[in-house]
């Protein structure tokens, strides 16, 4: 490893001041990094309250990630699985056609690695056009701005993909991934002056935009318990249609169980309440993600549902749905502890969290609830508060001074 750095350093000459290729120093710089711990020491006096930097949160929040990465190529393979047992025409696609190639017969053979192999071939590709254009961007604003590259966009690469349905079309996660990481970052600064989250304002554009890929008929979905594929919206887009009981309906169709590990049709990594449960484990006990967001989200929505359910409802049965069924269906979980707690874009203060989440819970029900026209409603909620993020702490930061002002006045 000594000849390597010996070798990185006398080729990074060129690329420091005064070299040659000076402009092109945070390419150099992010590779660099990714390689060796930056050696760069402070001489002045230091104020170091522990050892996280930015790269160890975003590593922390990846690790967090892994088990809904699983799940997605998992339960989209399984998802087109059942699709394929129905007669699902549609799907005789470039994927099936590369799993034959590959030996696996995905028609008849429904063990686990099938299904995985299969799903990363809808998953795998998402991922690598969304690395591919928002990177690219993210390293030419650096260039441009002399910054380093840092590894802000480590994690909208690896949820951005997760947001979207199997069979969203690649040209559209690169325009979407390309608006996120241009108007949701890039225009305020870059990272950590964003006001929303990028991964959530690219998928909010797709969803404007190409409604119909990313949660209309053009999405192929396999029911549960029916031995037929079809396309259409999720679960939450049935429950409002439905004309009995939905939490009979659900519990019928679907079972809670079955929506809490996350086997049902939905976007790729958004189905697995389990898989988020992990994840906020994991977020909480690192620090990287407050509690405080996540808990007051579950109070918020726990309200916002009880009281739907008291009042009732004839004509739209999403009013009827249970708290219990809120959390496990649409990216209700996926949004509370992995878009909510963006440390960049959510609030700052430990009182403005607690009313931050509260919000974020109570509108997320109330928009999936009372517009029937936006059944999944956590991505709008979260994109709101964002705005409002600053405003919160504002408030909290005045409360607090006039509390001062008023117990030190003399």
């Amino acid at each position: 490893m000594k000849a390597l750095r010996k070798i990185l350093d006398k080729q990074g000459k060129v690329f420091h001041k005064g070299g040659k290729l000076e402009k092109l120093y945070p390419l150099w710089e992010a590779q660099d990094t990714f390689l060796y711990t930056p050696g760069t020491t402070t001489r002045s006096a230091s104020h170091v309250r522990d050892a996280s930097d930015l790269k160890r949160i975003m590593i922390t929040v990846v690790v967090a990630l892994i088990p809904a990465v699983l799940m997605a190529m998992y339960n989209t393979g399984l998802q087109a699985f059942r699709a394929f047992q129905g007669g699902a025409e549609p799907l005789v696609n470039w994927q099936t056609k590369a799993m034959g190639a590959m030996g696996f017969d995905i028609l008849t053979s429904g063990d686990w690695i099938t299904f995985m192999v299969h799903g990363a071939l809808y998953y795998l590709p998402v991922v690598i056009v969304t690395l591919a254009i928002g990177g690219n961007i993210e390293a030419i604003f650096a260039v441009v701005r002399k910054h380093d590259i840092n590894e802000g966009f480590l994690v909208t690469w690896m949820l951005f993909p997760l947001t979207l349905p199997a069979t969203i079309p690649l040209w559209q996660v690169a325009v979407g991934i390309a608006f996120g990481v241009f108007i949701g970052k890039e225009v305020f600064g870059g990272t950590g002056m964003n006001i929303l989250n990028p991964a959530l304002t690219a998928r909010a554009f797709l969803f404007f935009a190409y409604p119909a890929q990313i949660s209309g008929d053009k999405v192929w979905i396999a029911a549960q318990t029916s031995p037929d594929g079809y396309s259409g919206a999720t679960w939450l887009g049935e429950t409002a249609a439905a004309t009995g009981s939905p939490a009979a309906m659900l519990d019928q169709n679907v079972g809670w169980m079955q929506a809490f590990l996350g086997l049902v049709p939905g976007s790729m990594g958004e189905t697995s309440a389990l898989a988020c449960l992990f994840g906020a484990i994991v977020l909480i006990v690192s620090r990287v993600g407050s509690w405080r967001i996540i808990g007051s989200l579950v109070v918020g929505s726990f309200v916002a549902s009880a009281l739907l359910n008291a009042f009732g409802s004839e004509t739209n049965q999403l009013i009827n749905v249970p708290f219990h069924w809120h959390i496990v269906l649409g990216g209700w979980a996926f949004g509370a502890v992995f878009m909510a707690t963006d440390p960049v874009s959510a609030s700052h203060s430990n009182t403005g969290k607690y009313i931050y989440g509260f919000l974020i819970g109570v509108l997320a029900i109330f928009i999936r609830v009372l517009n029937p026209a936006f059944p999944e409603g956590m991505m709008l909620a979260i994109l709101f508060m964002n705005v409002f993020a600053a405003t919160i702490d504002h408030f909290v930061v005045q409360a607090n001074v006039r509390r001062r002002r008023s117990r030190y006045a003399v």
